[in-house]
């Protein structure tokens, strides 16, 4: 079974390196063709204890058909992230994962271009366009959580159903309709082929699906770009269509298909996986739901109204708690980035051509820096508390020009499902609900969360 890259990198990608240019770092290089893949997929989080106990904060591995140099800490995150030399290329770092599934995504861009195209996308989620997005999410996430009540519900699937709508009502203007479950489907077949050991588009492989599910979503996209060219439609997508770069040129078809699929895979995939961790921590956490309800309650709404936009930042509590799920349970576990020039950390010499990966779960998991750090406190997050912390021991939306585009429309979209669930309803999580995750590519419960929603009395 052949693990190697077999995507066609792009004529300017450095040459991959032997092996043996990064044997002066310790570590361990694992079994012929496949190195630790399996190991790591196996048990991750388990994998990267093992070899930060054995090798350091700094260590080599060998997996997905290359060479790695692991990065540990928010000094390694701060380097890679901000990037003040331009060292690290996340095209070249993403691309063995993602460029037969996300080609010309944001993360598959570099400097110039990707600073050019972010500038073109930035304008959905500008103030006007947000306040436009908070009216959705309103109406949208009202009309079916009040369907929740007293049901066994699998929270995991019910919210992905949930953001795929949401996101199609945003940023495409439009009701999916029959084809939102292929189109789902789709999606989750993208993202479990990013981390699948066989690399290559095989007959009835994840890779193959991936590909497939790439293709049939790129048509769609593409079927709709004529017309919304030539519209005056307000959604994202339209605008997206009609925009123009500093030079007065619109972006290509296919340009524009593919940031479409990247954008809605990660306005539905990330939150969904987001929104499950809250809820779970929140129904472990009982007090803290009172304390979210009590929030709530302070801002006077009546039973139709929703969380307006300029309200969002008078949920300070809630905010707490939303980062302290992304701490314990980050979206995006680790991030891949590729060195252009050889470079020095933790008193090693790294060549160019290094592949190099940081450990967000790991650093949002550090003792020295997180006080019991399995237990959910969301006040590690009150402004005195952040002070004397290192601005990036808490990446898990990363940092520096790669950092995540909607952001802020993830962190409203949470408040508002909040805001709507916790005035409703007491959350009552299954016996053993949520126990075991699937780590990778994005964390998911692999029980899908069963719980049920309680009205409040």
């Amino acid at each position: 079974m052949a693990l190697a890259h077999t995507f066609k990198a792009n004529p300017h990608w450095l040459k991959p390196i032997p092996q043996s240019a990064i044997h002066n770092i310790p570590g361990e290089d694992g079994w012929p063709l496949v190195g630790n893949t399996f190991r790591m997929l196996r048990d991750p989080v388990g994998f990267g204890r093992r070899m930060i106990a054995t090798y350091g904060p700094v260590f080599r591995n060998n997996a997905f058909g290359g060479p790695q140099v692991n990065m540990v800490g928010p000094d390694a995150n701060e380097l890679l992230l901000f990037d003040r030399d331009k060292v690290f290329s996340s095209e070249q770092g993403w691309g063995p994962l993602l460029n037969l599934l996300f080609p010309r995504g944001l993360m598959l861009m570099d400097f110039d271009k990707h600073r050019a195209d972010r500038k073109v996308m930035a304008v959905a989620f500008k103030p006007e366009p947000m306040r436009h997005y908070a009216e959705v999410l309103n109406e949208g996430i009202s009309r079916q959580v009040s369907n929740w009540a007293n049901k066994p519900i699998n929270f995991y699937d019910a919210v992905k159903e949930l953001t795929l709508d949401l996101a199609a009502e945003s940023f495409l203007g439009m009701d999916l309709g029959p084809e939102a479950t292929k189109i789902n489907k789709a999606f989750v077949d993208e993202v479990q082929a990013s981390v699948t050991p066989i690399r290559v588009p095989l007959p009835g492989t994840a890779m193959a699906k991936g590909v497939k599910a790439r293709q049939y979503l790129v048509e769609f996209f593409l079927a709709e770009i004529p017309k919304r060219r030539a519209g005056t439609g307000q959604d994202f997508f339209s605008q997206f269509c009609r925009a123009t770069d500093d030079e007065g040129q619109p972006l290509s078809d296919m340009a524009i298909a593919d940031h479409m699929n990247f954008l809605m895979m990660a306005a539905h995939d990330t939150i969904t996986s987001s929104a499950t961790s809250l809820v779970m921590l929140l129904g472990r956490n009982p007090e803290w739901q009172e304390k979210l309800r009590a929030e709530i309650a302070e801002l006077g709404l009546n039973d139709e109204e929703g969380l307006a936009y300029g309200q969002l930042d008078r949920l300070e509590l809630t905010d707490f708690a939303f980062k302290e799920a992304l701490r314990l349970i980050p979206p995006v576990p680790s991030l891949p980035r590729r060195a252009l020039k050889p470079f020095s950390f933790g008193g090693y010499a790294i060549p160019a051509g290094a592949n190099c990966n940081i450990a967000v779960a790991y650093t949002h998991m550090m003792p020295e820096i997180w006080p019991e750090p399995e237990k959910f406190d969301p006040m590690r997050f009150a402004p005195d508390q952040v002070r004397g912390r290192h601005k990036y021991a808490w990446v898990p939306f990363g940092g520096g020009a790669h950092m995540c585009l909607g952001l802020h429309f993830a962190t409203m979209q949470i408040r508002i499902l909040m805001v709507q669930l916790l005035r409703r309803y007491r959350i009552e999580l299954d016996e053993g609900s949520g126990t075991d995750w699937q780590p990778w590519p994005i964390p998911r419960p692999k029980d899908g969360l069963p719980l049920r929603f309680i009205p409040l009395g």
